[in-house]
């Protein structure tokens, strides 16, 4: 068959390419260097990557394979080119009409939302609870807050058990209902701690094996549109006659425990913890809960 009316290009027929190359036991670097092209560009002919060549480099690739030119193009001949890119052109240019549709689309939704929130920031927030809460005792909470980017403020909601008592706090809170159990904080953009703790006064009512639940928000105001977080994290404690810093209730404040404990502390360093109380229990190898003295008292092992 002549090739003199061939057009620049041809189609080929990626996988009798392969199955001629394996036949005749060639490698891909071998037809790479008698064609001059790279093993990877071998490997995209193979995969119909390329689906259409120069005619010069399909008549080396054909001599590399010691195959006619007919038996590595598609349908045998070379007159689909045309046919065949026509095609590839309609579905290229869908492809590219969709692509521009979602990109105009995903441009259109990013303008919108710079428009309402024109700083990018990052947000969380997270609630840090002891395992028990002992009847007659005190219960230490923090929450964390972790913001990058600029915003104007904050204002954080905490709900604790109802019939609790909430005595102390860092920062002060911005209101308080001791009798349902509410507080809120609001935050300043040039203020904002890291943690934000308080102590509650666990009443001595309560029974059984009981979990007692926490909740939580915040609304963040970063260009002038509320934009509400709930708070995550620990998010309930059971009455126990343990120590706070006993995190698996064994009347034990081990070594990972007492190191945790003192971490918390600082954390909580404007709080009234007690840490004479915690390093006496390490000392000691265990403790007890004593309802009329409303205190922990270390017991020798």
């Amino acid at each position: 068959m002549s090739h003199n009316n061939l057009s620049p290009k041809v189609s080929i027929d990626g996988n009798a390419i392969r199955r001629i190359r394996e036949a005749n036991k060639l490698t891909q670097l071998y037809v790479a260097k008698v064609v001059g092209v790279t093993t990877d560009t071998v490997s995209r002919w193979e995969n119909n990557r390329y689906p259409s060549i120069r005619r010069d480099n399909a008549l080396l690739l054909a001599e590399a394979l010691e195959a006619d030119l007919d038996d590595i193009l598609l349908n045998g001949n070379g007159e689909t080119d045309s046919i065949f890119n026509w095609s590839s052109k309609r579905k290229l240019y869908s492809v590219l009409a969709v692509f521009l549709i979602f990109l105009l689309a995903g441009l259109a939704t990013y303008l919108y939302f710079m428009q309402r929130n024109p700083a990018s920031y990052d947000f969380s927030v997270s609630r840090v609870l002891p395992s028990f809460a002992v009847p007659d005792g005190t219960l230490p909470v923090r929450i964390r807050l972790n913001t990058t980017g600029k915003m104007n403020g904050m204002i954080l909601r905490e709900r604790f058990p109802r019939g609790w008592k909430l005595n102390q706090s860092s920062p002060p809170p911005s209101s308080l209902d001791n009798v349902d159990g509410v507080v809120r904080w609001i935050i300043k953009p040039d203020s904002q701690p890291p943690v934000i703790s308080y102590l509650l006064n666990v009443p001595s009512d309560l029974e059984g094996n009981e979990r007692f639940g926490f909740s939580g928000e915040v609304i963040i105001n970063p260009r002038g549109n509320g934009v509400t977080y709930a708070i995550e994290g620990d998010r309930q404690v059971r009455r126990g006659p343990y120590h706070w810093a006993d995190n698996n209730g064994d009347s034990v404040i081990d070594d990972g425990e007492t190191l945790a404990a003192s971490n918390s502390i600082d954390e909580m360093a404007n709080l009234h913890l007690s840490w004479e109380t915690i390093e006496k229990i390490w000392d000691a190898g265990r403790y007890r809960w004593d309802a009329e003295r409303k205190q922990f008292v270390p017991v020798e092992k």
